[in-house]
């Protein structure tokens, strides 16, 4: 597609969706706004858009599709200077927020105004931040919640699908009310529970010291998710604040429940407890991405003698095969230590699992 595209926010996600849409429609202008200006300059250096607009009045006048790519708070402002703002008339309106009720509620003054706005939630992401960390593969197979309203016609949902076609991504069509009500289940209700598994063992280690050594290994893994930042998802809380009011009401339900078996000593009820829930979890897609983003891990047994780290990741720069994350779960004197290397991808996790094989004969597994 021909046209100029606007991105205001020039961080990971909107920098990524900025290349895919580079990629995908070769004759589109990409002008770019971010508060931070070196951000922008950034941006503009490595290629994600062509030229930085000095406003976003300024982005904003003559684009075709105008894409908010902030934080929800900020993109709220920014849909009501949107609304000031005298804009092309086929103009398409979308952002990337983690909810939407909020947002579609500002967008009526859009709407008002003969626009068209349809949110977006493009589910992924990934532990780095900044433009620089942005790529065209980030949404490959990643779903894309898209909150059109009733009155959206199907003629700009399509051409904003086909605007974002570069993405690669899955596109689900849901009303605002679901989408906050499904990302909280399965992404914002998670991060409240991992805080306060960490708030517990953080509380706990004050008397039992060996809480922070033990905490190192799995205890670590699944709560990694409490590392996100603090400023994003106190927004996001005050934001789907009714939907995990609602959800921490069932969880509540959920921990009396295991409180009455542990009292009865209920050996059946907590045997089925356990039996469904991983009944239930062995059955999820295993290699669809979801609402919080996956790392793939590769375990390679290492013996414990220097360098064995580098010269692991020296097999990996051999076949430019890029990694998220290297860790040792345990290594011991004269005892084999397990590296786990984190991938960003199911394709680069095979090829290091082959290029491990090749280069040396530790063993490797997908498994601890």
């Amino acid at each position: 597609m021909r046209g100029q595209v606007f991105v205001i926010g020039l961080g990971l996600i909107g920098g990524s969706i900025a290349l895919c849409i580079k990629e995908a429609h070769k004759d589109s202008v990409l002008i770019g706004y971010d508060i931070n200006h070196e951000q922008c300059k950034l941006a503009k250096m490595l290629g994600v858009i062509d030229s930085i607009a000095e406003s976003i009045e300024q982005g904003a006048k003559e684009a075709d599709l105008i894409v908010i790519s902030t934080p929800v708070k900020e993109s709220v402002k920014i849909i009501d200077l949107l609304c000031s703002i005298e804009l092309k008339k086929n103009v398409i309106i979308t952002d990337a927020g983690s909810t939407k009720m909020e947002i579609v509620s500002a967008a009526e003054c859009l709407k008002e105004k003969g626009l068209t706005f349809i949110g977006g939630h493009p589910m992924a992401g990934s532990h780095k931040s900044g433009v620089s960390a942005a790529k065209a593969l980030l949404f490959e197979n990643a779903f894309y919640l898209l909150t059109p309203e009733e009155t959206t016609q199907q003629e700009k949902m399509e051409q904003l699908q086909t605007w974002l076609m570069g993405t690669k991504a899955k596109f689900l069509v849901v009303t605002p009310e679901e989408h906050d009500y499904l990302t909280g289940v399965i992404s914002h209700f998670p991060h409240v529970i991992a805080a306060s598994l960490v708030h517990q063992a953080e509380q706990t280690s004050q008397n039992q010291k060996l809480v922070t050594r033990l905490a190192a290994g799995g205890f670590r893994d699944i709560t990694r998710i409490a590392s996100s930042s603090p400023t994003m998802w106190k927004d996001i809380l005050l934001q789907n604040r009714s939907v995990l009011l609602q959800l921490l009401q069932k969880w509540q339900h959920e921990m009396t429940k295991i409180t009455t078996m542990l009292e009865n000593e209920n050996e059946d009820a907590i045997y089925q407890y356990f039996f469904q829930a991983k009944q239930f979890r062995d059955e999820l897609p295993q290699k669809e991405k979801g609402a919080i983003p996956a790392f793939y891990e590769l375990f390679v047994d290492i013996p414990d003698y220097p360098g064995i780290i580098s010269e692991i990741t020296g097999f990996l720069a051999k076949e430019s095969i890029s990694i998220v994350n290297i860790r040792i779960l345990e290594t011991r004197e004269d005892i084999n230590g397990v590296l786990v290397i984190s991938f960003q991808t199911e394709e680069d996790r095979l090829r290091a699992d082959q290029c491990i094989r090749h280069y040396s004969n530790y063993e490797t597994s997908i498994e601890p």
